[in-house]
């Protein structure tokens, strides 16, 4: 019995893993914008409320924020906002990704 357990406990938990994953990979859009100074992916999850991209060599993982309007995402250092079919990046409150468009929108 211990031999069994030794054996199917590796097991079932790689498969959870594996499904956590397939999940999370079910929940994230892959967004391609273009932005007046380069293209840009963003990884956008439902389900965790956080946008992920890679700036500058960095890869930032931000979390939805407070807005007015739009949807707001933010590290307290970063910010990314979009509106519609648009984006913008800021790092401390200086606009560094500007007038962001979705390419491919879905209607």
């Amino acid at each position: 019995m211990k031999k069994l357990l030794v054996v199917l406990l590796p097991s079932l938990l790689a498969g959870c893993s594996y499904y956590n994953n397939l999940v999370e990979r079910m929940h994230t859009d892959k967004l391609e914008y273009q932005c007046d100074e380069k293209p840009l992916t963003v990884s956008l999850n439902n389900t965790r409320q956080e946008v992920s991209f890679i700036y500058n060599d960095k890869s930032l993982r931000l979390k939805q924020g407070l807005s007015a309007s739009g949807a707001r995402y933010t590290d307290g250092i970063y910010v990314f906002w979009s509106k519609g079919d648009t984006a913008d990046v800021y790092e401390k409150d200086r606009v560094v990704l500007h007038n962001c468009q979705l390419q491919n929108p879905r209607r």
